[in-house]
C-alpha cells in the first residue's frame, strides 16, 4: 500500500498533468478569449468549484478517494489512474530532455500569469510569424538594449519623447485586445 503522503503527491502530480492536458487541448487555436478562464473551465469540467481547484493546486487541500475517482471519470481516465505515477505528456518530455538542470528550468513559465503571456505570444507568432518576429525583436530591443547616454540638455526632451513613444506603443498594443477580467 502506498503511504498517504506519497499517494497525495501522486494524485496532485496527476491532477496537474490533467490540467496541462486540458490547457494543450484548449490552446490548439489560442486567442485571448480561449486562454482566459482556463482554470475555471477546468474546474467546471471536473464539477468542482474553481476555488477548490485553486486550493488543490496550491497544496492547501488534498485529493481524496472520491475526488480522485471523479477526476478520472470527468477526464476519461481508467479507474485508479490518479493513484499511479505517470510520465508527463510528449510536449513536457521534450522540454525536460532539453533542460537537464535547474538553471535551464528557470526559463519556463512559473505561474498561470506567465503561462498566459507565453501562450498569447505563441498564438500571435503562429498566426503571423514574420510580423510577430519583427515586432517582438523590436520590443525586446527597446527593453534589453541599453540606451545611449543623452546630453544633459537633451535629457528632458528625450524623456518626453520616450514617454510619448511609450504612450503611443501602449495605445497601439491595446487595439483589438479585450480587457482581462479583474482577479477577485
Amino acid at each position: 500500500m502506498t503511504p498517504p503522503r506519497d499517494l497525495a503527491r501522486i494524485r496532485l502530480d496527476n491532477a496537474l498533468l490533467l490540467f496541462d492536458e486540458f490547457v494543450r487541448q484548449a490552446a490548439r487555436n489560442p486567442d485571448a478569449a480561449t486562454l482566459r478562464g482556463l482554470e475555471g473551465r477546468f474546474a467546471e469540467r471536473l464539477q468542482i468549484q474553481p476555488s477548490y481547484w485553486s486550493q488543490i493546486k496550491n497544496r492547501s487541500r488534498q485529493i481524496g478517494e472520491r475526488l480522485a475517482r471523479q477526476f478520472e471519470r470527468r477526464m476519461h481516465k481508467p479507474f485508479g489512474w490518479m493513484d499511479q505515477r505517470h510520465e508527463p505528456g510528449p510536449a513536457a518530455v521534450g522540454a525536460e530532455a532539453t533542460a537537464p538542470d535547474a538553471a535551464v528550468d528557470a526559463g519556463r513559465p512559473r505561474d498561470d500569469d506567465e503561462r498566459f503571456i507565453v501562450s498569447l505570444v505563441l498564438s500571435y507568432y503562429r498566426r503571423h510569424p514574420e510580423r510577430a518576429r519583427a515586432r517582438l525583436l523590436e520590443l525586446l530591443g527597446e527593453v534589453l538594449a541599453p540606451a545611449p547616454e543623452p546630453h544633459v540638455a537633451d535629457a528632458v526632451a528625450a524623456r518626453r519623447t520616450a514617454a510619448e513613444r511609450d504612450a503611443e506603443l501602449w495605445r497601439h498594443s491595446q487595439q483589438g485586445v479585450a480587457p482581462l477580467k479583474r482577479k477577485r
